[in-house]
């Protein structure tokens, strides 16, 4: 079972998880991220809105709808291993149990692992990956013009399999 509501749980040294009626916060201090623009400094699920927000080191603000976050899923049955294509890989029709965001909790101190209503919960969404493909104008105008990933020095440093 989880945290009551508003209760504060420490989930590693840097963050801390929060789990309110509208949805799932974590937090940390800009001191604690560093300067890499790919650290979170908030991140918050609302679960009643169907939305991923994060607050980035750097002051960059990335909103996912859970539809677009669940065709990211980088797990192996959503994206494939071994040569062999994943399940989104085939283009299905996606469920609303499938896109609706049930929960999310931290993996260390680099991703996010979303649970969604149809049970799913593998795909570990790390922060660089989530701030690579952050949906704004400003991110995809970068990502059209094969500029560099946010915090790194060539193209060669984005994950391809989610461009």
């Amino acid at each position: 079972m989880g945290p009551q509501s508003g209760t504060m749980v420490p989930s590693h040294a840097m963050m801390t998880l929060m789990t309110t009626p509208g949805g799932t916060s974590a937090a940390t201090s800009a001191a604690d991220a560093g300067a890499s623009p790919t650290a979170p400094l908030r991140i918050h699920a609302d679960r009643a809105a169907g939305t991923l927000a994060i607050e980035w080191a750097d002051g960059h603000h990335t909103l996912y709808e859970a539809q677009p976050l669940r065709w990211l899923c980088p797990c192996a049955f959503c994206r494939g291993e071994a040569g062999m294509p994943g399940w989104l890989d085939s283009g299905p029709t996606l469920t609303d149990e499938q896109t609706r965001l049930t929960d999310i909790t931290m993996v260390g101190g680099y991703a996010i692992a979303p649970a969604w209503a149809d049970g799913h919960h593998t795909g570990y969404y790390t922060f660089t990956m989530l701030r690579d493909r952050c949906p704004c104008d400003s991110c995809t105008a970068r990502r059209q013009a094969g500029a560099p990933a946010v915090g790194s020095t060539t193209v060669a440093d984005r994950h391809e399999e989610h461009a």
